[in-house]
């Protein structure tokens, strides 16, 4: 995998990144190669369907690698503490972002929810450096630097003004757009015993939203699936079918998590100007 390298600042480091899903998994596979201690943060909504690509399983004690890194979960700021400084990969954790910002002053942090539709936080003064990435983020009025995430303009950095608004387009994936995804009519508890990577078939039933059988909506490959036994609200992704055949991908990093991560990674470095001739280190960013 090809590299090229920018100038960064002191070891030591430490980063919080808010979410779990696949583009929080890019950045925090960006950080740690760049020596950063680095924490996610789960948060419920929305839940996780790309989770081959993420970290996401490590709370549930799989063993989980995205593009060489490992993830291993912590439950307490006890662990997190012991395994900062040990631990080969990243941490993936329960805990919320007022129990991590008592452990120690945070160098980065990085809100990949991407929550679309729910009230954005004001991440300013919680880190040397918070960026937001995506819908209601706006640098220098609820974060330092903001990032666009959706389609055609995904790793943006937003210099003025708020990222753009949803606007419920998907990008398109071979031959379909947003009908390549399921989402849930109703709230429940979603069950399936259908692995990612699975190739499936119209109409087959991927698993159930209570009693209710849930379909794929046309012949592919499962990119993407909620966990098995997840309680979801009405109205977000449960599955998602990538019907391009051989070109399929469901693991590692795509290219809008790629875009994105390096967009973070352009940020530090651009709010950290002065730093190269300090220390030499360099930045790595995945191509």
């Amino acid at each position: 995998m090809r590299t090229q390298t920018m100038r960064l600042n002191s070891p030591d480091r430490f980063a919080v990144i808010l979410g779990t899903n696949e583009i929080a998994s890019a950045v925090a596979v960006l950080l740690r190669r760049n020596a950063y201690g680095v924490v996610l943060s789960h948060d419920p909504l929305p839940p996780v369907i790309r989770r081959k690509m993420a970290f996401h399983d490590a709370l549930f004690e799989d063993a989980v690698t995205v593009a060489g890194v490992a993830a291993q979960r912590a439950d307490t700021g006890f662990e997190i503490r012991a395994s900062l400084g040990r631990a080969p990969g990243v941490l993936v954790t329960e805990l919320g972002l007022l129990d991590l910002i008592v452990l120690r002053s945070l160098d980065i942090l990085v809100d990949a929810r991407m929550q679309k539709y729910l009230a954005t936080p004001d991440l300013r003064r919680l880190a040397r450096l918070t960026i937001g990435l995506g819908p209601g983020f706006c640098g220098g009025s609820n974060c330092d630097v903001a990032i666009e995430t959706w389609p055609g303009k995904a790793g943006q950095i937003v210099r003025q003004g708020p990222a753009d608004p949803p606007d419920g387009v998907s990008r398109r994936l071979g031959n379909h757009w947003g009908e390549r995804f399921v989402r849930s009519e109703c709230s429940g508890r979603w069950q399936t015993a259908i692995e990612i990577g699975t190739r499936v078939f119209k109409d087959y039933v991927v698993g159930h939203l209570g009693n209710i059988p849930v379909r794929a909506p046309f012949d592919g490959i499962l990119r993407g699936v909620v966990r098995d036994g997840t309680e979801v609200p009405s109205g977000v992704k449960l599955l998602e079918i990538d019907s391009r055949g051989r070109k399929a991908n469901w693991t590692g990093i795509d290219s809008r998590g790629q875009l994105i991560a390096n967009a973070v990674a352009k940020a530090i470095s651009l709010h950290q100007p002065n730093v190269p001739e300090k220390t030499g280190q360099t930045l790595h960013l995945v191509k």
